[in-house]
């Protein structure tokens, strides 16, 4: 309730009403506001000592906002509860307060020498008290009554302006701090180097908080430990070596809780553990990522209750990101990891299977061997190769396996392995696929089964025996022709009774038996074209009169040319024999 004025007052307090309206409807910058505040009681009164305390509401006590006349670091310091002192009876007892001679009050708490008089004036907003405007001078008896209802009235006034800066300010601070959170969890989630970004981190975060002592500690891979990752001292970066059990110390006690802790004076916390001699006050977050912690963000001060709710409320948002961005970079890291080690072991598989196939091609006196393989990925399931027979004969075996990759490439080796155990006994080709058909049965794993195409060369009399089990049918080049040989049959590894027609050719100088894979014919364009056999007959036509080496390079050019950058499909490869000497011309 206002206190009614004299005449004469009315007549000092309008115009000064006025300027308090314009303090309250031209700036919402609260420090703008409360240096004009006071400006504005000084042509009031001609105070000495002067300063404006808001109300902590979660604290319950009174702070220095804006003062004139104090020293800055008792100004810094001066927390007055509600109740206590002058100020602290003004804002609880909602009335102004003038006290002629502060020696004479019991509740005077002194923040400034040789001080005499006091009045403090309650700012209330919608019937609560925001704060204390406090005025002191060196002079007993300087603040009179009038003084005292003046202030009062222009206070109420004064309080609406006040809050609405405070308000403007914080949601003003707040719209800042969530845009720069935004950009800084963009930026975060680009960097997945650990190392990189921990110190990003640490660079982002200084422009929310200015603090002087930053730590991240990440919980080590047993969960009973936090581990110091990166750590900063005053703007320098220092390697700390002290573990921190789970549990134990301020940072322990935020990871094993769950909890931000904010301790304005770590002196007076028990669980504070003495590293840094300057800290006087900390903040630990936790990182918690999928209900798990993987850190803690530490924050240090030299100045005792640095950090504000506000502070915690700013890193605990950003916490959230930083776990999810420290996750990530450690997963990127970890594959990255898993993919040198994969590389490493396909480079050495792709050594092995190389090292599969036949290091040189025979050398026979009446037959020219060509062959090649290139498998779709690293390495491949496809595999050719030679056996020597007794009295100048050969086997010689192409196949694809089923799948890709790896386990294709294995079972192919598997089948490498069972051919050249059966090699000895020289068996023939529809023989040669029975057996390994047979030892595969006797093995059989899921999905997993091989097309061969086995045949024996006799040298001496130039004739060939083939035998086929689902691959393409091979072709026969002669006297200016070629033949699709007619053999087919069930791939190896599925039936277990299965049997197998054997083709035997009678060879002439110059004739040439083809075998390729079917990655050959199902390699695709872009417009999604398989090369197909019609184009895989017409380049062996144009090397048949030339050599088995012109066939297999003729082959795979013309499927390069053919993909145009397309990623193979499928394994490819080709196996030629020509038998040497010019045919004879009719």
């Amino acid at each position: 309730m206002e206190t009614a004025l004299t005449h004469s007052d009315q007549l000092k307090v309008e115009p000064l009403l006025l300027e308090v309206a314009d303090v309250v409807n031209t700036t919402l910058d609260l420090d703008t506001t409360l240096s004009r505040v006071a400006e504005l009681v000084r042509k009031v009164i001609d105070y000495e000592i002067f300063a404006i305390l808001l109300v902590n509401e979660k604290a319950q006590e009174l702070r220095i906002r804006f003062q004139v006349g104090y020293a800055r670091e008792v100004a810094e310091r001066v927390k007055i509860k509600i109740g206590q002192g002058v100020t602290g009876q003004a804002a609880q007892r909602r009335e102004a307060i003038l006290v002629d001679d502060v020696s004479k009050h019991p509740e005077y708490i002194s923040a400034a020498p040789n001080v005499r008089s006091e009045l403090a004036i309650p700012l209330i907003v919608k019937n609560r008290v925001i704060g204390v405007l406090n005025l002191e001078t060196h002079e007993a008896g300087r603040f009179t009554e009038e003084h005292k209802r003046l202030l009062t009235l222009i206070g109420s006034r004064m309080a609406v302006g006040i809050e609405n800066a405070r308000l403007h300010t914080r949601t003003t601070r707040q719209a800042r701090t969530l845009v720069l959170l935004n950009e800084i969890a963009r930026e975060l989630t680009s960097i997945l180097n650990v190392d990189e970004l921990l110190k990003r981190i640490a660079e982002l975060l200084s422009r929310l908080i200015d603090y002087q002592m930053f730590s991240i500690l990440l919980v080590d891979a047993a969960g009973e430990k936090l581990q110091h990752r990166f750590s900063l001292r005053f703007q320098e970066n220092i390697q700390l070596k002290h573990d921190v059990p789970l549990g134990d110390g301020l940072v322990g006690y935020a990871a094993r809780h769950r909890q931000a802790v904010l301790v304005p004076d770590v002196s007076k916390d028990p669980r504070y553990i003495l590293l840094n001699p300057e800290t006087r006050s900390e903040m630990a977050v936790p990182l918690i990522y999928k209900d798990k912690v993987v850190g803690v963000l530490d924050l240090e001060h030299t100045k005792r209750g640095f950090f504000t709710d506000d502070h915690k409320r700013t890193v605990t948002t950003l916490a959230a990101q930083v776990a999810i961005a420290l996750e990530n970079a450690r997963l990127y890291e970890e594959i990255a990891r898993q993919e040198k080690r994969l590389e490493r072991d396909l480079a050495l598989a792709r050594e092995l299977q190389f090292r599969l196939l036949p290091q040189s091609l025979p050398k026979l006196a009446n037959l020219e061997v060509a062959a090649k393989f290139a498998p779709a990925r690293a390495i491949g399931g496809d595999l050719y190769d030679f056996v020597n027979y007794s009295l100048d004969h050969m086997g010689m075996v192409i196949g694809d396996v089923s799948g890709k990759g790896a386990p294709a490439a294995i079972y192919a080796a598997l089948v490498s392995g069972i051919l050249r155990s059966h090699a000895p006994i020289e068996p023939g080709p529809a023989e040669m696929l029975r057996a390994v058909n047979f030892s595969l049965s006797e093995r059989r794993i899921e999905g997993q089964f091989v097309s061969l195409i086995y045949a024996v060369w006799d040298d001496r009399n130039r004739s060939l025996q083939i035998a086929n089990s689902g691959l393409p049918r091979p072709l026969y080049c002669h006297d200016g022709k070629i033949e699709v040989i007619e053999a087919t049959g069930l791939p190896l590894g599925l039936f277990d009774d299965a049997e197998y027609d054997e083709f035997t050719f009678n060879a002439k100088p110059g004739d040439m038996f083809v075998f390729f894979s079917d990655g050959i014919l199902d390699a695709r364009n872009q417009a999604g074209d398989m090369f197909g056999r019609s184009r895989t007959e017409a380049i062996i036509a144009g090397c048949a009169e030339i050599s088995a080496d012109c066939v297999v390079k003729s082959l795979f050019k013309a499927v390069t040319e053919h993909a145009a950058g397309e990623d193979a499909f499928d394994d490819e490869t080709v196996v030629a024999i020509k038998v040497k000497g010019e045919p004879k011309r009719k």
